[in-house]
Parts: C-alpha cells; sequence; structure tokens
C-alpha cells in the first residue's frame, strides 16, 4: 500500500508511464501535467469530463487514469465504473478537492485503487502514487486507511453486507439481497425499502437473472458463495 505521507521514491518502471488526466480546470490540468512530465510520466492525453475521458480511454487505453470527482455531464466516480469495467488493465487514481474518506471509500466500492487529494503536498507525489498504482498498490491516505480498516471490524461474521468491487448487480439490487439473506419477505422488502411491491419484485427478479439462479433460495446462497470467498477464515 503506498502511503502518502511516507517518504518519496522515483518512478521505477521499465517504461514511461502512460497516463490521461482527467479534470474539468484546465489551470489545475495544466499543473498536473508538468509535474507528472518533470517526472518522465507521459501525459498522453486530458479531457475536461466524464464522457470525454471515457472515449479517450478506450481509444489510448492507458496505465492509469487520473480522476476529479466534480465534473459537468458526467462525475469522476460514473466514469471510473464505465472505465473500470471495459478496461480492467488500467488503475483509477482519484484526484479531488474532497476531504472526506466517505466520497473516498465510494470511489474504492466502483473500481478506483486509489484517492488523492488536490494540494501542493500531494502534488509533488503523484509521480510515485500513479507508478504504485500501477504496480498494483493501493493509494490511500492514512485517513482513508482507518476507515477501511474500521469497516473491516464492522463486518459480521456471516459476511452479510460484504459486496464486491466489481458486480452486474446495481447498490439498490445488493440492497435487495441483503435483505432477502435476512430472510424478508416481498412484504417487509416493501416496508424496509418504501417501495411498491412491483418494485420489489421487479428488483428481486433482476437479481435472480444477474445472478443466474431460479428463486430466492438459490440467491442467497450465491451470496454466500460469493462472500466466503471475501472472507478471511480465522486461525490459531
Amino acid at each position: 500500500m503506498q502511503d502518502l505521507n511516507g517518504p518519496q521514491h522515483g518512478v521505477d518502471a521499465p517504461e514511461p508511464l502512460r497516463v490521461v488526466i482527467v479534470d474539468d480546470d484546465a489551470l489545475t490540468r495544466r499543473m498536473v501535467r508538468d509535474a507528472l512530465q518533470d517526472a518522465g510520466v507521459v501525459v498522453i492525453a486530458e479531457a475536461g469530463g466524464g464522457r470525454e475521458a471515457i472515449e479517450l480511454c478506450l481509444y489510448y487505453k492507458p496505465d492509469v487514469v487520473l480522476m476529479d470527482i466534480v465534473m459537468p455531464d458526467l462525475d469522476g466516480l460514473a466514469a471510473t465504473r464505465h472505465i473500470v469495467a471495459r478496461l480492467p488493465e488500467t488503475k483509477v487514481v482519484m484526484f479531488t478537492s474532497a476531504q472526506g474518506s466517505g466520497v473516498g471509500l465510494t470511489a474504492l466500492r466502483l473500481g478506483a485503487c486509489g484517492y488523492v487529494t488536490k494540494s501542493e503536498e500531494h502534488l509533488a507525489r503523484l509521480p510515485d502514487a500513479l507508478a504504485a498504482a500501477y504496480r498494483g498498490e493501493a493509494v490511500v491516505s492514512g485517513q482513508l486507511t482507518m476507515r477501511l480498516v474500521e469497516t473491516v471490524r464492522q463486518i459480521r461474521e456471516d459476511g452479510l453486507g460484504i459486496r464486491p468491487v466489481r458486480s452486474t448487480l446495481t447498490p439498490r439490487e445488493w440492497e435487495v439481497l441483503d435483505l432477502l439473506c435476512q430472510g424478508m419477505s416481498t412484504d417487509q422488502l416493501t416496508d424496509v425499502l418504501v417501495l411498491s411491491p412491483e418494485t420489489v419484485r421487479s428488483h428481486v427478479k433482476s437479481v435472480l437473472r444477474k445472478l443466474g439462479v431460479r428463486s430466492r433460495r438459490e440467491a442467497i446462497e450465491a451470496a454466500q458463495r460469493m462472500r466466503s470467498g471475501m472472507l478471511v477464515a480465522p486461525t490459531g
């Protein structure tokens, strides 16, 4: 894991890192481009919005994408979801002025491998952070790391609530599946989710279809299998 508060290390890669910068502020893009190029990183393209970012990434297939979050037309979180789904080898590092760790956790759930705040200190460390992301390391701050630790501590022993970073199920469908795993009926789902019975049945049907199962029991078993693969068995 790359500690953003730790010492700097040179960008050590056999070939120059190929990066796409995504930010709706032209001045920010220029500052980032200059910092990366001075470190030997190749900036192959720049985008001012999420849709443009997706198009450029599909065309250039970069090693790493440095992605802003708040942008017009399509935000960085939505763009990240599209990019990692279609280019699983491309790493996405979020680059934002938001200080809260909640957005960072959301970005990680959607497939990003890092979260860096916009500051002069982090700007100087960007080349190292992107190189670490390309090597498969998580690039997160100490604060966000602690949030992740707290999240793990809150996980139930049966794994209820654990969700894969990449999944065909939408967040709402995972919510429905979690409630099914608790044994809730359609009427109970309707009350808890504040949805009509028809909408609940539609969500359940979609969950079954995406999981490739034919009944709610089979859906629960499929969820248990997925979660058991993500839980670490206790030792000793």
